[in-house]
């Protein structure tokens, strides 16, 4: 049995690969390209009334280390705390900032559990204050 080959031919060029590779490299520009942020420097105006009335509109809880709860010029223990400030609350808008500030030295849960009742009351914009 003999093969026989045909020298003479000139190899196909497959091309498939070097497709895929290219539609993947686009696919990839495509999802990156919006997502490209570019910064300008811009100086801001100095000073206005919605900055300063924004200010005004925020809410300060702080907590120390005994677990006492500063709520404006009011000082609540930890367990009265998610009743007085359900009502506390509803004369807040709820997109009003919330500021937690707690002692470093208290408990993980104790923080979560202040920070949860300011969510479950509605607020939306909660956030802990960290020294730094």
């Amino acid at each position: 049995m003999k093969t026989h080959f045909n020298w003479d031919e000139t190899p196909d060029l497959n091309i498939t690969p070097l497709v895929d590779i290219m539609l993947v490299l686009l696919a990839i520009l495509m999802v990156t390209a919006p997502v490209i942020v570019y910064q300008e420097e811009i100086s801001l105006p100095q000073g206005s009334k919605s900055a300063a009335m924004q200010e005004d509109s925020k809410i300060e809880i702080r907590m120390d280390i005994e677990r006492k709860i500063y709520l404006k010029d009011d000082i609540l223990t930890f367990d009265s705390f998610p009743d007085v400030f359900v009502m506390f609350a509803n004369a807040y808008d709820k997109n009003t900032q919330v500021y937690i500030r707690a002692d470093k030295n208290l408990k993980y849960d104790d923080v979560i559990y202040v920070l949860k009742i300011a969510k479950q009351t509605g607020f939306t914009r909660v956030s802990l204050v960290t020294d730094g």
